[in-house]
């Protein structure tokens, strides 16, 4: 029997970008259900990630969630820092969600795990990825603003980080990038095979 999982993330392009991230954990039963986030332009905080833990929860009282995990951007702040009021406040809140819920981080922004797997951004810039060290991509200063400078012309949206999200390799991304790895394994329960 597969496991229920839904992640509560800040926005559309993570939304879009996280099932090809980790739809390889289907075939250990692991089942990402839905990616939840904030209406257009709120932010994830507390407040906001109650909200939709509890609208996923309360949608289909025949089909519950087995997990949820709240994954949060630390831009360039101290990631325990980020995640101590949703570790803190979210438990007492939720506490009629009768669900595990875990927390994980993207070090900076989801964009720094795209450069985990430098041979698949590559190919699917078709050129070169710039001055980064894709060896250690949660380093990256400003992975976003990076990418869109590697795109030149095109625009970089939630389509697009879908795209390039669906040609890389989850396996080479969870290698390089510390806070990827600890994200598959909130989705997996710490155990990476199932």
């Amino acid at each position: 029997m597969s496991k229920r999982v839904v992640v509560v993330a800040s926005g559309e392009t993570e939304r879009r970008a996280l099932p090809s991230l980790v739809g390889h954990l289907r075939a250990n039963g692991i089942v990402m259900d839905d990616v939840r986030v904030p209406p257009r332009h709120a932010r994830l905080d507390v407040q906001m990630a109650e909200r939709l833990v509890k609208a996923a929860w309360f949608e289909d009282p025949t089909s519950k969630p087995d997990k949820f995990v709240v994954l949060v951007d630390v831009d360039t702040a101290d990631p325990e820092d980020v995640l101590r009021p949703f570790e803190t406040q979210l438990p007492q809140r939720l506490a009629n969600v009768h669900a595990t819920i875990l927390y994980a981080i993207a070090q900076r922004h989801l964009e720094a795990w795209f450069f985990g797997d430098a041979a698949g951004l590559r190919g699917w810039l078709g050129g070169s990825l710039g001055n980064v060290d894709t060896s250690n991509p949660d380093a990256i200063p400003n992975p976003k603003l990076h990418l869109r400078h590697l795109l030149g012309q095109r625009l970089y949206t939630s389509r697009v980080s879908e795209d390039i999200a669906s040609s890389l390799d989850p396996a080479s991304i969870a290698m390089r990038s510390p806070s990827f790895r600890r994200f598959q394994l909130a989705v997996t329960n710490g155990n990476p095979g199932a």
